[in-house]
């Protein structure tokens, strides 16, 4: 599967160039792109809703998607019209232009960083009729258990979310045709993580592709 339209930029600032061009929490983008058709936004940790990437990579139709959670936090910092905001709650579905959305929940299952209560998502972006999970900052739980997707990109770095052993477990299960690890050699997580992560797949299931976009 040919998976060149997708970039990672650091921790889980994702670009993916389609019938639509869009991006889920930007962050350290460092040259003004403006093409963001849709920009995703996960949840409200610095890393993730970083405003200066957003006006780097917005244009003027551009539409944010984000947590009904942090609408007032989106409105006043974002610097993205209110009109062109969009609020999901966990388990929503959407269409936005040439893409349909859903809305998945992302939460630790003991730990106190991403509580389930705070109604952070990831996404399910269906465009060019194939179906992307970006999961946001999550650990393995029932609701992401659900998930049916072509393409994943997950967290893999541990501490603040699954960590690659618990991410290769879970990605044998989900049995994508393609997987991308995300939010490691940073911020979190060793560079080395990625490799690791694809031998322990591997020796889960040797069909599924693996590509890092960060090593």
């Amino acid at each position: 599967m040919n998976l060149d339209n997708i970039t990672v930029n650091t921790q889980s600032s994702i670009r993916i160039e389609g019938s639509e061009t869009v991006y889920f929490d930007p962050f350290e983008v460092e040259s003004e792109k403006h093409d963001a058709d849709v920009i995703f936004i996960t949840h409200e940790h610095h890393d993730h809703f970083d405003p200066g990437s957003i006006t780097k990579v917005k244009k003027e139709s551009t539409i944010l998607v984000a947590p009904k959670s942090m609408k007032d936090k989106v409105i006043s910092e974002s610097g993205i019209a209110p009109e062109k905001c969009v609020f999901m709650e966990p388990g929503e579905k959407q269409e936005q232009g040439e893409i349909m959305i859903e809305a998945v929940p992302a939460y630790n299952k003991m730990k106190p960083f991403h509580t389930k209560g705070k109604n952070w998502i990831g996404y399910i972006v269906k465009m060019d009729n194939i179906c992307y999970y970006v999961a946001g900052d999550t650990d393995v739980n029932e609701d992401i258990k659900k998930v049916q997707c072509d393409v994943a990109l997950i967290p893999i770095g541990g501490h603040f979310t699954m960590d690659k052993k618990q991410a290769a477990n879970y990605i044998a299960d989900l049995k994508p045709k393609a997987v991308i690890p995300t939010h490691y050699g940073s911020i979190i997580g060793n560079k080395s993580d990625g490799q690791d992560f694809m031998k322990a797949l591997d020796q889960l299931d040797s069909e599924i592709q693996v590509e890092l976009k960060l090593s």
